[in-house]
């Protein structure tokens, strides 16, 4: 039992560093998605929904390739960061997603109203922007963390199966499964499947009381 809490407390951690790394890039990524009108739009939309349509093994191995020993990163592979780094790779489509559609929400004319008070930009960001549309940006969070917490092919590419260090929930219920140790892996399936749930069901709720459910449709980018 004491092995299983060091996996859920290391997956945890993992996932809340993955979200670290991973947030300030969405919210920079929406932001520019939303607010600016940029040239190569498309090839940026690209960019970042690359990690949902590659397999998650190939964004392990392309890490493995710059954090490697021969990497410009050595010495980083097979590391806890490495784990969180491969997370955060895989959870930012959604968390730029759902970030996409928490700022479209917010009516720019409120944010030039501001401006024209003398606000400055970062003041009309942490006043009026981000209050509007913190809903949002919590329920985009919470699906980027529970992205991260779920990871399997490119952290056991990058990083490892390395108990106590990277062996994270997917990880240990992989390696119980192997061993044919059916208790412990619905052990971990158990607590898997409660950590996902309710963070889902809290995303759901912020989505509905922000407005935004009627806007799913939208969370594509070109919305």
């Amino acid at each position: 039992m004491s092995s299983d809490l060091t996996i859920v407390l290391l997956s945890l951690r993992v996932a809340v560093v993955a979200m670290l790394i991973a947030l300030p890039i969405g919210f920079g990524l929406a932001w520019l998605l939303v607010r600016k009108q940029v040239r190569g739009r498309f090839l940026i939309e690209a960019v970042v929904s690359l990690p949902l349509a590659l397999p998650p093994v190939v964004i392990g191995y392309g890490l493995l390739i710059l954090l490697g020993s021969r990497g410009p990163f050595e010495g980083v592979a097979f590391t806890a960061f490495a784990a969180s780094l491969a997370s955060a790779i895989v959870a930012l489509p959604l968390v730029v997603r759902t970030f996409v559609v928490a700022l479209d929400a917010v009516d720019p004319r409120l944010e030039l109203a501001a401006r024209s008070l003398g606000a400055g930009p970062w003041r009309v960001l942490l006043t009026v922007t981000i209050p509007l549309a913190y809903r949002g940006l919590l329920a985009g969070t919470l699906i980027g963390f529970v992205r991260a917490l779920s990871e399997f092919g490119a952290t056991i590419v990058v990083a490892g199966n390395i108990p106590g260090k990277t062996q994270t929930l997917p990880l240990g219920i992989f390696t119980r499964i192997q061993a044919g140790d059916d208790s412990a892996a619905v052990r971990l399936v158990i607590v898997s499947v409660a950590l996902a749930v309710i963070t889902l069901v809290v995303h759901d709720l912020l989505l509905r009381r922000g407005g935004l459910s009627g806007r799913r449709h939208r969370a594509g980018f070109g919305a």
